[in-house]
């Protein structure tokens, strides 16, 4: 298997490589970050009960379809199958797969996906759901529109919240674009109507014919005007009928192979779409959905591009056990003083696992977006409420410091 990605991240060393080892695959990852995945392999790599394949760590620009493609081509053996779980890599692992003829996502749901005026475009053509938006990428172009107020600024193609606001006036709007043009030169911004309500994820899976559903979360992130997550509830069913709203707007998309995060928005008996992620649902809630319904989930998604079919009924717990992510924020910019390293444990039934985010003496500015996460706790358990007493009592001991 041929997998293309950035930076390690817990969703690759503790589910996809721990799941390649079990379906019996050697990896080839391509990569722009050699030396981190060295240092992951060598901290991760064939740990008890997380065994890691054999793996042939290979540099490239994998940002560059064309370079992925000749990396591969290079090897002199035909590929089995080309993997990303990245959100920046969707289209040139789908690009590679088709090039060399093997299963995979279309590219273009990939890309219409991934930018996020294109997936407005779509769904208002599809029409099942419009949605007053506008494409900007200079301070002339934000000056000239008249968007509904509140509306929301974000990066075209961005990811983790970041640089993500909620503005109130046409003085805010141009601020926040100015902000965020002053750091990020030239960035494509999307400006588009605000979705007040509960927000939800859908999580799917697909291989191209059966789209399973695994699950849904209720997401809980700060307050306005930033939006950023601090806790995820699994909900014991999906929300009907919302469910299949979205899935009827992921297929209009195109999406329906491998794995997908979708978030929307409940507004009565509809369903509003805030963006669509064709990857796995990620900070460690794919590792727990694995553990509430008890199935092999990263397997699953590797063998849709093996070009296996997915069984029909997954296997998943008929009575799926409670599960909650919830993130530990740094409340301001600083050195990272103090903070726990990973813990795993079982208390009252529940089993917490806490990963963290960022190193000791680690120093960063404060983003207002996922990247203040200092760790993440992922619990599961007979209820939320035992869940929520372990989790407190969890945070209660340890001891996080900025200075």
């Amino acid at each position: 298997m041929h997998l293309l990605a950035l930076t390690p991240t817990d969703s690759l060393t503790e589910g996809y490589l721990p799941a390649a080892a079990r379906l019996g695959l050697d990896v080839m990852l391509l990569t722009d970050a050699p030396d981190a995945h060295r240092r992951a392999y060598e901290r991760c790599g064939g740990n008890a009960g997380n065994a890691w394949p054999r793996i042939d760590i290979v540099p490239c620009e994998v940002r560059d379809f064309r370079e992925v493609i000749a990396r591969i081509a290079a090897h002199n053996r035909r590929p089995e199958a080309v993997f990303t779980n990245s959100d920046h890599l969707q289209v040139q692992a789908a690009l590679a797969a088709d090039w060399f003829g093997l299963p995979g996502k279309d590219w273009r749901a990939a890309l219409r996906t991934k930018n996020k005026a294109h997936m407005r475009r779509a769904l208002a053509e599809s029409g099942l759901e419009a949605l007053w938006s506008a494409e900007l990428s200079s301070p002339g172009e934000a000056e000239s529109i008249r968007p509904p107020f509140p509306c929301v600024v974000k990066p075209r193609e961005g990811v983790a919240g970041e640089d993500v606001g909620l503005v109130e006036d046409g003085g805010r709007l141009l601020r926040h674009c100015r902000e965020v043009w002053a750091r990020r030169p030239g960035l494509p911004l999307v400006v588009e109507e605000y979705l007040p309500g509960p927000v939800h994820t859908l999580e799917t899976l697909g291989d191209g014919h059966a789209l399973h559903i695994l699950g849904s979360f209720h997401e809980v992130g700060v307050a306005p005007p930033h939006f950023v997550l601090l806790r995820g509830d699994l909900l014991p069913e999906t929300p009907r009928p919302h469910t299949e709203q979205v899935v009827e707007r992921l297929r209009a998309l195109g999406v329906g192979f491998g794995s997908c995060h979708t978030e929307f928005v409940i507004q009565g008996d509809r369903a509003r779409v805030i963006e669509v992620n064709y990857r796995s649902i990620g900070d460690h809630a794919d590792l727990g959905l694995a553990d509430a319904l008890s199935i092999p989930l990263f397997e699953h998604i590797l063998r849709t591009h093996l070009g296996r079919p997915l069984p029909a009924c997954l296997g998943a717990r008929t009575a799926r056990r409670a599960l909650r992510i919830e993130a530990v924020l740094a409340e301001r910019g600083g050195r990272l003083k103090a903070a726990p390293g990973p813990v795993e444990y079982e208390r009252d039934e529940v089993r917490l696992v806490y990963r963290p985010m960022r190193e000791v003496g680690e120093e960063r500015l404060l983003h207002h977006s996922d990247r203040d996460q200092l760790g993440i706790v992922r619990a599961t358990g007979p209820d939320q409420d035992r869940i929520g007493r372990v989790v407190a009592a969890f945070r209660a001991e340890h001891h996080w410091e900025l200075v």
